[in-house]
């Protein structure tokens, strides 16, 4: 659900002159998303949206195109190499197409370094450590919504 109402996030910002988060906020739910402004405010710091002028003079929401190029990007490499993941206690195991769990960790790590205390890759399987099992958790629930 999550990356769907951030698509149309993208689209409203890129069709509309949407100045605060209650107008954003409004646009969603004229389309149907249930969403608080706390909501709002989490997608815009996420998606790393910035506030700048338009060519008409109008001050703002505006993407950052590269960086959300990169983080799709990123985001497609992990899902396309990942078969499973589970966890026990403090562990996470990713098991990833043959050959592909070294590029899927590299991207583990730039969406979830917040989780993680460390990873560690070989060739189908990815071990990350995180600092308790309810991270352990949550990192789990983390990737398999993005699966």
């Amino acid at each position: 659900m999550k990356q769907v109402r951030q698509k149309a996030i993208l689209d409203i910002i890129s069709n509309k002159v949407i100045v605060t988060q209650e107008d954003l906020q409004n646009e969603l739910q004229n389309l149907g998303f249930d969403v608080t402004q706390s909501t709002v405010s989490r997608d815009i710091k996420d998606m790393k949206l910035i506030k700048t002028h338009d060519s008409e003079g109008n001050y703002r929401y505006a993407s950052n195109i590269r960086e959300t190029v990169e983080k799709s990007h990123t985001r497609d490499i992990f899902v396309k190499s990942v078969l499973s993941v589970d966890y026990a206690l403090n562990n996470v195991v990713i098991k990833c197409r043959t050959g592909l769990a070294s590029g899927a960790c590299v991207a583990l790590d730039e969406m979830f370094h917040d989780l993680m205390l460390g990873s560690l890759a070989g060739d189908d399987t990815i071990i990350v450590v995180t600092s308790c099992t309810e991270d352990s958790k949550r990192l789990t629930q983390e990737i398999k919504n993005i699966l």
